[in-house]
């Protein structure tokens, strides 16, 4: 995939999806403490994700509370690595037109 992913594109998502392309899962308090957003707002995100197959969660019970796992899927991997590739071309883009600017 090319371009900027509009579903990996708002910011907490961008946050989740670098948080997940680095672990095996992580657990919703640490994506919520990631992304400084409230629960309801971090569901709405990974919701989003998950309906792109980008992220799977998983429930379970801890202590006689069920909490929520997420991990990224072999699709989320692509679009993320796609995302930031195309973040990084125009980051060196922008470079290249600032250094001929200063010339």
């Amino acid at each position: 995939m090319s371009g900027l992913d509009p579903i990996v594109h708002p910011p907490a998502r961008l946050q989740i999806m670098a948080v997940l392309a680095e672990v095996r899962e992580a657990e919703f308090a640490l994506l919520r403490q990631t992304t400084s957003v409230s629960d309801s707002v971090l569901s709405k995100h990974l919701s989003a994700l998950g309906e792109a197959d980008y992220v799977k969660l998983r429930k379970a019970s801890v202590d006689g509370r069920v909490r929520t796992w997420a991990s990224i899927t072999r699709a989320g991997r692509a679009a993320f690595k796609g995302h930031v590739a195309e973040l990084r071309r125009l980051a060196d883009a922008a470079a290249s037109v600032e250094r001929i600017a200063a010339e």
